[in-house]
């Protein structure tokens, strides 16, 4: 039997993975951070990600913000978080912002906008931020948040698509992450019509949140409201896994403590920093390879 010189396996990059999440925080205001349980789980699920997003954030003032801010700043040493944060967004009374939480050690802002929503069809239009990547394979990376109402989840996630169509003559990128509380699952939006949308027919995209998955806190309730969808050869070259974070179960809360925090999970993808590549065997692995190959 004859073996080739060199033999390749395909391993990965070996570099650390960036975390990126997307969390509903249920009508987050400064009394809801003041309380020093809730603020606690707070700065936890926030330390575990590079860039979260916020949403549902209905704190005016912005001291919700600087206080989470502070506390996670204290919490967690190892370099230092800033935030981003669009206005007031909605039609009427009840307004929301979208704001980013990032390690700014680790990625920097390098744009922002909010989309003009010119024939009104969202209730709160996407807040898009260009964030800097620490890879070489991706330099930079387009994030577009979206909080649906649920009375028009069909109609806002098929103008996601516009959204993108308009972030990638903006920018000259098709490397983005889409990612929120979509409400795209159960009563609000059923399969047939999920399988319909723009976001499923067009190719490239790559939705990395399971229609299976449970993003919600109540044992009553198992929907997938919560997604994360890729697009991009780069970005999606770089995905590492993608999965709702079950804070209760890891914080050891029961339902009632967690529907404190909120009634959603967070949801989360890691990309690496490299793309995966072929390397040769170690001298040792290719000498042990070669004996259990020998008859």
């Amino acid at each position: 039997m004859h073996y080739p010189a060199v033999l390749l396996l395909l391993l990965p990059g070996g570099a650390e993975a960036f975390r990126i999440c997307a969390f509903n925080a249920q009508r987050l205001t400064l009394s809801k951070v003041a309380r020093e349980h809730v603020m606690d789980i707070f700065v936890r699920i926030l330390a575990r990600c590079d860039i979260m997003v916020l949403q549902e954030v209905v704190d005016s003032s912005g001291s919700a913000i600087s206080l989470l801010l502070r506390e996670l700043n204290r919490f967690d040493n190892s370099g230092f978080y800033s935030f981003l944060s669009s206005p007031l967004l909605g039609r009427n009374t009840y307004m929301e912002k979208y704001v980013y939480i990032y390690r700014s050690h680790k990625t920097q802002v390098l744009d922002s906008y909010v989309y003009e929503d010119k024939d009104d069809l969202f209730a709160r239009e996407p807040f898009v931020a260009q964030f800097t990547f620490p890879s070489k394979v991706l330099p930079s990376l387009v994030l577009v948040p979206l909080h649906t109402t649920p009375k028009a989840v069909e109609k806002e996630l098929n103008a996601l698509y516009d959204v993108f169509l308009d972030v990638s003559q903006r920018w000259q990128s098709k490397d983005m992450i889409l990612l929120g509380d979509f409400n795209a699952d159960c009563a609000s939006l059923n399969k047939k019509r999920l399988a319909e949308l723009a976001l499923r027919t067009e190719a490239g995209f790559r939705w990395v949140i399971a229609d299976g998955e449970d993003t919600t806190v109540r044992a009553s309730t198992h929907c997938a409201y919560d997604r994360i969808v890729l697009h991009g050869e780069r970005c999606q070259s770089l995905l590492s896994s993608a999965a709702a974070f079950n804070f209760p179960r890891s914080f050891r809360l029961n339902e009632e403590e967690a529907l404190n925090i909120s009634d959603h999970y967070p949801v989360e993808v890691e990309l690496s920093r490299a793309a995966p590549r072929v390397q040769p065997l170690g001298l040792a692995a290719l000498l042990l390879l070669l004996l259990l190959l020998l008859p």
